[in-house]
């Protein structure tokens, strides 16, 4: 088993510069607010939502929080697994926040919109990949979170759900763009238009999720995902996760001068040279052997 190199719990700290890495050496590190822990397993980063009570609702600390998260990861982390304390993933936008606070006027509401398609964009365009496990509630925000991830690992007893029709507001956090291209604008429209709870079996048909598996195993398979996606070459994850959603939305031409540029950056590398001769090397010992 892998072992565990340190536990932290993020805060933010809004009156110094954050250092790169937010995880201390020190494992009974804490911070003002315990919004997400921190646990290291060799090169995976486990990043945990920590509002169970309020089965991991984003509120605007948490946001914050996310994205100062993953605009710091450490140096040595090379995949990220995103989980959720307690029973649920994440059940979307704090509502109870967002009725004890003053409305926002329209120009404010667009730049907090905005916010979180900036920090939903460092987990979809970032350094590394990033493994969602979920479980029980992934609605609203949380499926747009969910869906700025790369592997989504889903439980028996997960479900995805869109209520925002029902509570007369509209997704804010991306949603519109991302989860159409997965389960397409129809069957979006469909599931907010009726608000109903998409369970896991479902969910994985439409492509909401990669892998279901048993209630209570998806952190552990997206562990074992993450463990082996972090062991490939450094470039080729980068390229796999900047590349391909954007080359998807360019014309044939440009898709194919772009893979063209990406390949070439990816086949530059001294370890692209390692990784094959080693190939090879297995290859030829397998058929002696």
């Amino acid at each position: 088993m892998p072992a565990i190199c340190y536990v932290n719990t993020v805060m933010l700290d809004t009156c110094s510069p954050a250092p790169k890495a937010l995880i201390s050496q020190d494992p009974l590190f804490m911070t003002h607010d315990n919004l997400l822990t921190t646990e290291a397993r060799d090169a995976v980063l486990i990043i945990k939502l920590n509002r169970a009570a309020k089965r991991n609702a984003i509120n605007d600390a948490l946001l914050e929080a996310l994205e100062h998260q993953f605009s710091r990861l450490p140096e040595e982390t090379r995949a990220v697994v995103l989980a959720g304390e307690g029973e649920h993933f994440c059940a979307g936008l704090d509502l109870a926040e967002r009725l004890s606070k003053p409305r926002r006027n329209a120009l404010d509401t667009v730049r907090h919109s905005r916010r979180w398609h900036r920090c939903f964009e460092l987990i979809q365009f970032g350094d590394v990949p990033v493994i969602s496990a979920l479980k029980g509630a992934v609605i609203g925000g949380g499926l747009e979170l969910a869906a700025a991830t790369h592997i989504r690992v889903a439980d028996t007893g997960t479900f995805f759900q869109l209520p925002e029709g029902q509570h007369g507001i509209f997704v804010g956090g991306g949603a519109s763009v991302r989860v159409p291209r997965i389960i397409g604008a129809h069957r979006m429209v469909e599931m907010m238009l009726t608000g109903r709870k998409v369970d896991a079996q479902e969910g994985h048909a439409l492509g909401l999720c990669h892998y279901v598996e048993p209630e209570g195993n998806s952190f552990e398979q997206a562990l074992s995902l993450a463990t082996k996606i972090a062991g490939n070459a450094e470039i080729s994850n980068y390229a796999i996760i900047n590349a391909i959603s954007r080359i998807n939305d360019m014309s044939m031409a440009e898709g194919f001068f772009t893979e063209s540029v990406v390949a070439s950056m990816s086949r530059s590398s001294n370890e692209a040279d390692q990784r094959i001769s080693s190939f090879f090397e297995q290859r030829k010992q397998a058929s002696q052997s």
